[in-house]
């Protein structure tokens, strides 16, 4: 039995695509449990960039199943926009696309509500959402008024649900100062791709958990990050579903002792987008060297991210509440250069005490100060390097760290964007 759960294991924008790709190449069936639109995996495939928003990044290579699981809300306008573009790509994804009829439509209206929302905020209250209507879907689905794909195939009752959420919705809408909108407009361009999206439909939780009893090699893709998780990130600047490895479980619908592995995705240093607490970010010349050369704009928005120095207390909560068995490190490379590299180990808190990572404090990041340790850095390229061998004394150093200090070890490095940048320590899909 193979089922691996990749998860972001910072703030999300880890490089779960990559890693994802990667792994596709040993997996049979990829399935992705959780969030929506909001969440692009940029990929390289040769000299062309990739970039997917639902499709998990298995499609991209054929004969890969890739699956939409329940745990999800989804834009059917998007779907379809990304099918047509993996088409114009010469690959025919819906051969090998699967949808729950569980997961949930975001219609119009939810987008709507999220950008006003946003809009309207004041100053320093903005969660920094997308806009993409994420939240206001999830909102609609714990209210039990959301729609599922099922009601696809009967058009009638789902004008009828989606009459209700929009009724509910009215009083926010007006309140923001905007009309409601007609029911019918909502539910037009939904129903209009009712015909592409229709032959995709299953009960997927039955075909996950069969793939598994096979002894298929299962991959789980989650979106975002630990600390963006509803329940366990820093809330309420998180997002609307749950990103850890545990929600693999209710998003594709099976048991915890199917899952085999966890891989935890880190990158060698920091990024957060949107607001919230950030307490090892960088605003001087250091940040933007970081975000510079890491390329770091949402590969959704294209908002440039907040950058610092990497976390490991915060690691180190991501290992405990995800049960990690392995981390994959990314973007090592953007760190050639500097001379010496600042790691936050601890924090220090109001009564002058010492704690790991105090999350309850991190609402009012004025209560905490991160306390650092420098470690030499390396000045020499690293996209050449293929084993660890390969990398400067003080580069393998840093991952010996990182290591030890979350103790959890390290499967797989990251050295830039492409398929070959890697070094891959140990398959996850193998037992050692």
């Amino acid at each position: 039995m193979s089922a691996v759960v990749v998860v972001g294991a910072q703030w999300g924008d880890e490089g779960k695509g990559k890693v994802v790709d990667l792994l596709t190449e040993f997996a049979d069936l990829v399935v992705r449990y959780a969030g929506g639109a909001n969440a692009g995996h940029t990929l390289y495939v040769g000299d062309e960039k990739v970039v997917m928003r639902l499709v998990p990044s298995g499609i991209l290579r054929p004969g890969v199943r890739c699956v939409l699981g329940q745990g999800m809300v989804v834009d059917p306008q998007v779907l379809v926009e990304e099918l047509d573009e993996l088409r114009q790509r010469g690959r025919q994804a819906e051969q090998d696309l699967v949808i729950s009829d569980r997961a949930q439509i975001l219609f119009p209206y939810h987008a709507l509500v999220d950008g006003l929302r946003e809009q309207a905020a004041q100053a320093g209250q903005a969660i920094g959402t997308t806009k993409k209507g994420i939240g206001p879907a999830y909102e609609d689905k714990i209210a039990r008024r959301g729609v599922p794909f099922s009601y696809l195939r009967t058009p009638d009752q789902l004008r009828d649900l989606a009459s209700r959420a929009l009724e509910s919705w009215a009083p926010t809408l007006r309140a923001l100062g905007s009309d409601v909108p007609d029911v019918a407009a909502m539910c037009a361009p939904v129903l209009a791709l009712s015909d592409r999206i229709l032959p995709l439909l299953a009960e997927t939780s039955g075909l996950v958990d069969q793939a598994i009893r096979q002894q298929k090699r299962v991959l789980l893709e989650g979106a975002q990050g630990t600390l963006l998780d509803i329940d366990h990130g820093t809330y309420p600047f998180v997002t609307s579903s749950s990103a850890v490895a545990g929600g693999a479980c209710t998003g594709a619908g099976i048991g915890p002792r199917r899952i085999s592995h966890v891989l935890g995705i880190t990158k060698a240093y920091a990024t957060r987008v949107g607001a919230g607490p950030f307490p090892t970010e960088l605003t001087d010349d250091q940040g933007r060297q970081l975000r510079e050369g890491g390329g770091e704009f949402g590969s959704v928005t294209g908002r440039p991210r907040r950058t610092g120095w990497l976390d490991v207390p915060a690691l180190r909560y991501a290992a405990r509440v995800n049960g990690l068995d392995s981390l994959a490190v990314t973007k090592l490379d953007v760190l050639s250069g500097f001379a010496s590299l600042q790691v936050c180990v601890a924090y220090e808190t109001p009564d002058g005490t010492t704690e790991d990572f105090p999350i309850s404090y991190l609402d009012q990041p004025s209560l905490v100060r991160p306390v650092y340790e420098t470690l030499p850095g390396w000045t020499a390229p690293l996209t050449d390097a293929r084993t660890l061998e390969d990398l400067p004394r003080t580069a393998r150093a840093y991952l010996r760290f990182i290591e030890e200090r979350v103790n959890v070890p390290i499967s797989l490095v990251s050295l830039g964007p492409r398929r070959n940048e890697t070094i891959l320590v140990h398959n996850p899909f193998v037992k050692k």
